[in-house]
């Protein structure tokens, strides 16, 4: 599976942001997908993940009721919908492939990643 991210920019705090991650290989609807990010200096991070169906998705509390995972299978493509941004959110954004159990919320539970997309929230 490869991945290929995209939609970061320079937002104000408060503003929105919606980033997709396109996967090629006709498996992709077989694995459960998350987005990581990586902010300067510091360690990457779970922010949410979705199941095969998007029955279930998972959040890091840092994210919850401002984000939203969703994936579209027909498009091998799945988003974060990224809303009341904060500068603390400023990081480079990846998407992730995993065939683990769910929820995949650590680094190691991913075998296929995206370069990353850059988001930067300015105060």
């Amino acid at each position: 599976v490869q991945l290929q991210a995209s939609g970061g920019g320079l937002v104000q705090a408060g503003g929105s942001l919606r980033l997709s991650c396109v996967a090629s290989g006709r498996t992709f609807r077989t694995y459960y997908m998350g987005w990581f990010r990586q902010a300067s200096g510091k360690e990457r991070e779970f922010v949410a993940a979705i199941s095969w169906s998007t029955r279930s998705t998972e959040y890091a509390d840092s994210v919850k009721g401002r984000f939203t995972i969703s994936r579209d299978n027909a498009k091998n493509t799945v988003y974060l919908q990224m809303n009341s941004l904060k500068p603390e959110d400023t990081a480079a954004y990846y998407c992730a492939a995993s065939d683990r159990s769910w929820p995949p919320n650590r680094l190691d539970e991913y075998d296929y990643w995206g370069q990353g997309t850059q988001v930067t929230v300015s105060s």
